[in-house]
């Protein structure tokens, strides 16, 4: 009996933290939408992503409120924000920093680290596909194991840590695409497409007077990493699971759930372990204590997307992944 006490007492506790947290997330987005307009699903995305623990790819033309977004993040969730400008010319040491050598008063050199900006809680790669495969690499550990490597020492980075990345898709001039091991690591790729009418009339009266409207904190990052605790404590039931399996092993050629001949090559187990997550923390943003499959289901194509290619026959019929993610759902759904 004291055991069952225990795992009741737990529960409540679960329970009185989600309701807790629940509503200081939807502050948090009520109060980014008062900045950002008609952009109600990239922000929810952005911020299951952020309370995944994980990294996001904003892919949208110019002028639609991407950089905007990022910043706007910082300030509402009360976390130290940097933006890195991508170039061709970047350097590893620009992100990452460098060691410097020091003389002292009394004739003794040293080496002393200076941090780049890599240094943050939440990291803004604006174009971050100018930059040369070589400097786009130096993101790799730092995304993946939470610190970075220079001379032989290890350096953590701050915790919680983000990269919120932007990638312009129609100009392709003086750019490379980015590693598959890199677009790995980021949990979503989201699509920024522009406002629909009467948000686009909000924003001709809201950004173009006298005052513009700033965003405000309605978190820190103390409590950041609680909700991010709690997302992985939420449960998950069987139903769930085994959609997310169905789902990401389907997406890959050439096993038993195959995608027939479609895809060349497909999702690794990182992506069920970026489901997983991004289902719980949906249901903890909309104020629910358990996923659906209708999670796995609104979540799959910004989860899969960018883990997937097909085969040159399957492009030359004109398919695309949105529409194999598509396909592949009905399956489940």
């Amino acid at each position: 009996m004291a055991g069952a006490d225990g795992v009741e007492k737990l529960e409540d506790a679960i329970v009185r933290s989600a309701e807790q947290v629940a509503g200081q997330i939807r502050a948090a987005k009520e109060a980014i939408s008062t900045v950002i307009f008609g952009q109600e699903r990239v922000i929810e995305n952005t911020l299951v992503t952020i309370l995944s623990g994980g990294h996001a790819l904003l892919i949208g033309v110019p002028g639609l409120a991407k950089t905007k977004l990022v910043e706007t993040l910082g300030i509402t969730l009360g976390l130290d924000a940097k933006r890195i400008q991508f170039t061709p010319d970047l350097m590893p040491s620009d992100i990452l920093g460098a060691e410097v050598l020091d003389e002292s008063n009394s004739g003794k050199r040293s080496f002393r680290f200076i941090s780049g900006p890599v240094f943050a809680q939440l990291l803004m790669a604006d174009e971050i596909n100018r930059a040369s495969p070589r400097t786009q690499s130096a993101l790799l550990q730092a995304m993946q194991e939470q610190h970075i490597t220079v001379a032989g020492a290890r350096h953590d980075l701050p915790k919680p840590f983000h990269v919120l990345a932007t990638q312009n898709p129609l100009e392709q001039e003086g750019t490379y695409p980015l590693p598959e091991a890199q677009l790995d690591r980021f949990l979503m790729e989201i699509d920024v497409d522009y406002p629909d009418r009467d948000a686009e009339r909000r924003i001709l009266f809201e950004t173009t007077g006298a005052e513009e409207t700033l965003a405000k904190a309605s978190m820190d990052a103390e409590t950041l990493i609680a909700a991010q605790r709690l997302v992985r404590r939420l449960p998950v039931g069987d139903s769930v699971v085994e959609a997310i399996l169905s789902l990401v092993r389907a997406a890959r050629p050439n096993t038993e759930d195959g995608g027939d001949k479609l895809i060349a090559w497909g999702p690794g187990p990182r992506a069920s372990q970026s489901l997983m997550l991004a289902v719980r923390a949906r249901a903890l943003l909309d104020g629910r204590l358990a996923p659906s499959i209708d999670d796995v289901l609104d979540l799959a194509e910004p989860v899969l997307k960018h883990r997937m290619a097909l085969t040159f026959s399957a492009r030359a019929e004109g398919r695309t992944i949105p529409d194999v993610i598509r396909q592949l759902k009905t399956r489940i759904g």
